[in-house]
């Protein structure tokens, strides 16, 4: 299969007049003579001004795929279906969790899913929740819950389900998408909290199949430890990736150090960043 990714909203734009960044994260899938699909919709201010932008028109989507219930993900998807309609949206059943990033101060502020499900689906979301991997389009498919197997991904310490910090939020609604394509596998990645690892370990064993030409998406390596951030490094060295279009919540650091690590293959994914494939 032949398609184009545009990444749509990211921290940083690229050289692309008059589109906007915000922390948040969305790409838009085009696959040649098929139907668009939209992965992610940012907070909400930038994704309809960057497609506008970019001249993509999201009015042609009937399907959206949200990886997790945070904010900078979800945000988007009202103003989507106040401008474009109703909308088929596939997520995990747990989007809908309350979620919390607890600081060192003792603040609370909640990161999980800016609006009431009863408010969106007024709005003409149709939610289709699970947590196991299936076919969204031919030849592209959601992973599911990924199982948290690798000892060194750790995730964020930093979430919680409540505000009082007792409750760790250990994201079990993280989802990727998974696109077959003439090159390999291409898996597209909202925020990557289940691990890099967990999840192409995951996507290996459902699929029988390791030839992943590329990574793109949110690796979540900017909120890792040392340990973590090491031995995904030397991982990804060895899994003979193409590509690897990391943005969002990978952070400067992490960048930096892939981009020395692996200069052929890794490349800013900021607004405007396509992949044809």
């Amino acid at each position: 299969m032949s398609l184009r990714i545009t990444i749509l909203c990211d921290n940083s734009v690229g050289p692309i007049t008059g589109t906007l960044g915000e922390h948040g994260f969305a790409a838009l899938i085009e696959p040649k003579g098929g139907e668009p699909l939209l992965f992610d919709t940012g907070q909400g201010h930038t994704l309809l001004h960057n497609a506008r932008s970019m001249g993509k028109d999201l009015s042609r989507v009937a399907k959206v795929v949200l990886s997790h219930g945070h904010y900078d993900h979800c945000g988007g998807l009202l103003p989507l279906l106040g401008e474009h309609g109703a909308k088929e949206v596939f997520a995990h059943g747990g989007v809908f969790a309350p979620r919390h990033r607890v600081k060192d101060t003792g603040e609370c502020c909640s990161i999980g899913m800016p609006q009431e499900r009863e408010l969106l689906e007024g709005a003409g979301a149709s939610f289709n929740l699970s947590g196991s991997f299936r076919e969204i389009l031919p030849g592209i498919c959601l992973t599911g819950e990924v199982p948290r197997v690798t000892p060194f991904e750790s995730g964020d310490h930093g979430l919680f389900c409540d505000c009082s910090g007792q409750e760790p939020d250990l994201t079990p609604d993280d989802q990727s998408l998974v696109i077959e394509t003439e090159r390999g596998l291409v898996i597209l990645l909202g925020c990557c909290h289940a691990g890099l690892v967990n999840t192409v370990e995951h996507v290996a064993y459902l699929t029988g199949r390791r030839d992943i030409y590329g990574l793109i998406g949110g690796s979540h390596l900017g909120f890792c430890g040392r340990e973590q951030l090491e031995r995904s490094v030397s991982a990804l060295r060895s899994m003979g990736l193409k590509k690897l279009a990391l943005c969002h919540c990978t952070g400067f650091a992490a960048s930096a150090r892939l981009s020395r690590e692996l200069p052929k293959e890794f490349q800013a994914a900021m607004v405007g960043y396509t992949l044809e494939v």
